[in-house]
Order: C-alpha cells, then sequence, then structure tokens
C-alpha cells in the first residue's frame, strides 16, 4: 500500500463528495447537495478552509478539513474541522497521517494551538486520538441560531 497525503485537486471531486456524504451521516447532519457544492468551491479555492485528502495506491480514502482563526491569546490556531477515512480502511494509519499532515500545515503558519472535536461516544476514533493528543476535558454546547 503507497499512502499519500496531498491537498484535494478538481479531479476528486466525486470521491470527496462519498467521503463528504460518509461523515455527514456518521455524525448524522442532514445537508443540503448545495452545501457540497459550496464546500468543495470553498476548499478548492482555500477560501477560509484547506483540504487535503489521502490517497491510497492513488484513490482517495480519507479527508481532512481545516481552518486558521484568531483567538484571545494567539493570532493564529489551527482547528481540524472534520476528518473521515473510508471506514473499509481504517486501522491502515489513513488518520494519524491526516492529522500528522494538519499539525505540519499548523507549524509552517505558525499556529499556536492545534484542535479537533469529536462525539464522546466515538469509542474508535478516541483510541487513536488519546495516543496523539491531550484531552482537555472540555464540554461544548451549540447555541441555535
Amino acid at each position: 500500500m503507497t499512502l499519500r497525503i496531498a491537498p484535494l485537486q478538481p479531479e476528486d471531486r466525486a470521491a470527496w463528495e462519498n467521503l463528504a456524504r460518509g461523515y455527514k451521516a456518521f455524525y448524522n447532519t442532514p445537508t443540503a447537495d448545495e452545501a457540497y457544492d459550496s464546500a468543495w468551491n470553498r476548499l478548492l479555492n482555500q477560501d477560509g478552509i484547506h483540504g487535503l485528502g489521502a490517497y491510497q495506491d492513488d484513490e482517495l480514502r480519507g479527508l481532512a478539513h481545516y481552518l486558521f482563526h484568531a483567538n484571545t491569546w494567539a493570532p493564529s490556531v489551527c482547528y481540524l474541522q472534520d476528518l473521515y477515512t473510508d471506514p473499509s480502511v481504517r486501522g491502515q494509519g489513513i488518520g494519524r497521517a491526516l492529522i500528522e499532515a494538519v499539525a505540519a500545515q499548523a507549524r509552517e503558519r505558525g499556529a499556536a494551538r492545534y484542535y479537533w472535536l469529536t462525539q464522546a461516544d466515538n469509542a474508535r476514533a478516541r483510541a487513536l486520538y488519546d495516543q496523539l493528543a491531550h484531552h482537555g476535558g472540555f464540554v461544548r454546547y451549540d447555541y441555535p441560531l
């Protein structure tokens, strides 16, 4: 198996959408078709968000979407918003490789911090995250707008 992490390319659209739909289904967040179009265009144009793909033998098998933002204490922090690997290839190091590739981008940009969220019951992902990062114990709340 050859694994390559690289920015998403225009020819990845169909494979990316398949993975993105899998991600949204996993988290039970229905998303309109036009939102996929908008997200894809923003990713390709790096319009506030960035995307990396994990290519296993040149087939897109995982994705990472991330962004940089300021916070009160630092001009730049990196947020890994979405991370998803094709279920058929989980456990092969793809998630780890994507997390580390985003970390490299965060270092290159001088980000003071790199963080992400997941559901408390996402045991498989948390097993990986616990190897790579510190869980600070925070609980997230979403206020409806």
